[in-house]
């Protein structure tokens, strides 16, 4: 693609990656086969491509944003599908970030929907305020009609998205170090999160306690939070970069005190994010190094387990589960393989869902920002995983967990709940009417089973 930014242009670091990643761009098209949006849609301005013409427009003319590029933007999941097919190696995934930026400092928005996305960058991140808004959120159900009447659509779906019931706090909850009892063969930081550790705290235990059995020190690193993934997302570039230094403080310190062999993340947006953090700290001298020997020990939960000798499963069942890969991490990190393979050596049958590459209308907090195509989304998404005749779904992101069980009456749980499960767990949260379908191996007299875990701060063990 030609282009036409001026030299003095060129000179803002910005800019000049802009350039780069929009002279590769050869209008093939492929990726308007692949992009959510554009499926369901049909028009070329809420495809990649079109959005490009956009941001180009936009970038080389230096004008703010208009409220048709800022529509069509804000319409873009980030699925990042459209890279994973892209010939020409377009790094779309970073020019739509650039455009969210000029967008957030020189677009408009209307108040209401100002209101609505600082409060989600002021709550979501922030575990202890999370709560106590979901705790709230049954409060305005019944002002839902009125919310609708007067285009409060994204405070409605904050309201319909909450869960009946929260969650109880994690068995484990950080900071601190979980240490195995079994000769240790790894040190690792596992990043806690946000909004997982209160809809899903199981998650978290679950990882814990599958490490643990495999001789696996897990540490929670000290002033560790949010990745930053959902601010960065709404173009908040000074909050994603305050988190993002903020979690390199805390597992710098981690490291300096004791290396570590992986920073593990099971919640694959979070992954993709936190991978990325060399690249969106590149121009800090202060943090430059650091920040990319973050991204280079990070690894999503199953690319670490991959290599672990997990022996064999202490259950076996008859269950058929059906794979949904998250965006971010198929997309996002480049993960296919391992999840199914790790599912299908803890037991279990596992079957790929109809047009996978397609995202389910998580993606962060999109469906609440975009209801509208998010439940399109999910109506098709939940359609597919039916045609795979499962008997449950796995997937490695909280979002998309969160998103599709709204309306699925099929159980969904995350892939570590389901290895921790087979390899001496305890049966995951909503799982409970399956649990007849697993039976135990059975060992041999000289086998002991052991408490693996002892965690330092809590003084108890975990089985």
């Amino acid at each position: 693609m030609q282009t036409n930014f001026s030299q003095e242009q060129l000179a803002q670091p910005h800019l000049a990656e802009a350039e780069k990643i929009l002279r590769r761009c050869v209008h093939c098209g492929l990726c308007t086969a692949v992009c959510s949006t554009y499926v369901v849609l049909g028009d070329e301005r809420d495809s990649p491509r079109g959005r490009i013409y956009l941001i180009k427009d936009m970038l080389e003319n230096d004008r703010p944003a208009s409220p048709e590029v800022q529509h069509h933007v804000d319409r873009c999941l980030s699925c990042l599908s459209c890279m994973t097919t892209c010939p020409g190696g377009v790094d779309y995934m970073h020019l739509v970030d650039i455009a969210r930026v000029h967008i957030k400092e020189t677009g408009t928005r209307p108040l209401s929907e100002r209101f609505v996305r600082s409060l989600l960058a002021k709550v979501v991140p922030y575990p202890e305020r999370f709560r106590l808004a979901l705790k709230a959120a049954p409060l305005g159900r019944p002002f839902l009609p009125l919310m609708r009447r007067l285009k409060l659509d994204p405070l409605a779906a904050m309201v319909e998205l909450a869960p009946d019931k929260i969650p109880g706090m994690p068995r484990f909850e950080g900071p601190g170090v979980a240490e195995t009892e079994m000769n240790r063969r790894a040190r690792v930081i596992m990043l806690a999160g946000c909004a997982q550790q209160v809809l899903r705290p199981d998650i978290n235990d679950a990882t814990i306690r599958l490490l643990a059995r495999r001789g696996v020190d897990v540490v929670v690193a000290n002033g560790a939070g949010c990745c930053g993934a959902l601010v960065h997302h709404m173009g908040r570039e000074k909050d994603a970069l305050d988190q993002a230094r903020r979690n390199v403080d805390a597992w710098w310190k981690e490291i300096k005190r004791e290396p570590v062999d992986a920073i593990i993340i099971n919640a694959s947006g979070c992954g993709t994010t936190v991978k990325d953090y060399g690249h969106m700290l590149r121009n800090d001298e202060a943090y430059a190094e650091k920040a990319q020997r973050i991204s280079d020990l990070t690894k999503d939960i199953t690319e670490f387990t991959i290599d672990c000798d997990l022996g064999p499963p202490k259950r076996y069942s008859s269950l058929r589960v059906a794979y949904h890969s998250a965006c971010s991490m198929q997309h996002g990190q480049g993960i296919t393989e391992e999840p199914k393979e790790l599912l299908t050596k803890a037991g279990y049958t596992v079957v790929d869902v109809p047009e996978g590459h397609i995202c389910c209308g998580s993606a962060g907090v999109y469906n609440i920002l975009q209801s509208e195509i998010a439940t399109t989304l999910r109506v098709r998404k939940i359609e597919n995983i039916r045609k795979s005749k499962p008997d449950l779904v796995a997937t490695g992101n909280i979002g998309c967990i969160t998103h599709l069980a709204k309306e699925l009456d099929i159980p969904i749980a995350h892939t570590v709940e389901l290895m921790d499960w087979a390899y001496g767990g305890p049966v995951p949260r909503g799982l409970e009417q399956l649990k007849d379908f697993v039976s135990d191996v059975p060992q041999p007299e000289r086998f002991v089973t052991d408490d693996f875990l002892y965690d330092t701060d809590m003084g108890e063990k975990a089985n």
